[in-house]
């Protein structure tokens, strides 16, 4: 079915009414952004939300992509569906991570219309994508994403993505790889526990840094998992509450150097934000968090693997990942691009994908 976002004007009255009325917190002692998003920025936004952000315009920009929602299973999902030029096209769904949506995946659109049909849907849970009646663990997202691939006519595709799309992505690889041509991520999958064992002195310096990052950055991780419920309390009924806890991740975890707006517009953090707002999702979206440990043990991965490292992951040693891949064709080390890959350089991203999946092909 056909789908386009509208938004009822009552939605947008509503939210005007909670921003005029925002209570903004004093600043932590320390370097702004230091003990998470910065009051003083908090504001400017704020008022350029209220003041300044066109919500119809971002509308008009999403739209413009052909959108659709079909039921998998008993849950709907939500996807843009391009159908690229060229007679010998490679199907590829790409899937976001979190705190995204579909609209972070939209830069590579025009970059690979010509020899690809790209599939983007929004997470279960994420956005206009209803959430899963089980547990959201990756496999369970891998297995609804053959099933739409299937109902769209697709036996054979790529499938690419980073944070929890890089998990889906894997797992499609793990669990129909007579189906997968290759998976392309920028955040590998870590091998489980079974197999950390004989690491060498690269993978230990790794590991140990992963331990010292994981310290200071994944409180939020730790909230979302075990108190999702109390917190999607807040973040639902508080437009700058929520902008807060979604914004402070784009300037933390992107190559902006610490200047959010080096990487992204006012305009694209709020569409971003607004995405969750007015579906009311921002509560679903932890459940990946949630459910992670009902997932099974990741076993190794035979289909050919493309990686594009960003910076976030500086220091992985190839040996690593090879604890989970076993074909990997094409390994980029980290120059530039953090988490939200595909909206940072998309034009780097969309080069590795073709040329991956020419040496798929080969």
């Amino acid at each position: 079915m056909r789908f386009a976002i509208d938004v009822a004007q009552s939605v947008l009255d509503d939210l005007d009414d909670r921003l005029r009325r925002t209570r903004l917190p004093a600043a932590a002692p320390g370097q702004p952004w230091s003990a998470g998003t910065d009051p003083a920025y908090l504001g400017e936004l704020i008022e350029y939300w209220r003041n300044d952000f066109d919500w119809r315009a971002a509308e008009r920009r999403l739209n413009a992509h052909p959108q659709f929602l079909i039921d998998i299973a008993g849950t709907p999902i939500h996807f843009v569906h391009v159908r690229g030029d060229g007679d010998d096209r490679v199907p590829l769904i790409l899937t976001h991570g979190w705190p995204s949506t579909f609209a972070e995946m939209l830069p590579l659109v025009p970059l690979l219309a010509d020899g690809f049909d790209l599939v983007i849907p929004d997470l279960p849970g994420f956005g206009y994508s209803g959430p899963l009646t089980g547990p959201t663990t990756e496999a369970a997202i891998a297995d609804l994403w053959a099933a739409l691939m299937s109902q769209l006519g697709y036996h054979r595709f790529g499938a690419g993505g980073g944070d929890i799309g890089s998990g889906v992505s894997t797992w499609l690889g793990a669990r129909y790889p007579d189906r997968v041509i290759g998976i392309h991520t920028h955040h590998i999958k870590f091998p489980p526990a079974s197999r950390r064992v004989g690491l060498s002195t690269a993978e230990q310096a790794f590991v140990a840094q992963l331990a010292t990052k994981g310290a200071d950055d994944y409180g939020y991780g730790i909230i979302q998992a075990t108190r999702p419920d109390t917190l999607a309390a807040g973040l639902t009924d508080s437009p700058s509450g929520l902008a807060a806890w979604i914004i402070e991740k784009f300037q933390r975890w992107s190559d902006c150097a610490g200047e959010i707006e080096r990487r992204f517009s006012k305009d694209d953090l709020l569409t971003t934000v607004m995405l969750y707002w007015v579906t009311g999702s921002i509560g679903t979206s932890f459940r990946p968090y949630r459910d992670d440990d009902l997932g099974p043990e990741l076993p190794m991965v035979d289909v050919p693997v493309g990686v594009t490292m960003s910076v976030e992951d500086a220091g992985l040693p190839r040996e690593f990942a090879e604890r989970v891949y076993s074909d990997i064709r094409h390994w980029r080390e980290p120059t530039v691009g953090g988490h939200f890959f595909a909206q940072e350089e998309p034009e780097l991203l969309a080069a590795d994908l073709r040329l991956f999946f020419q040496l798929c092909r080969e």
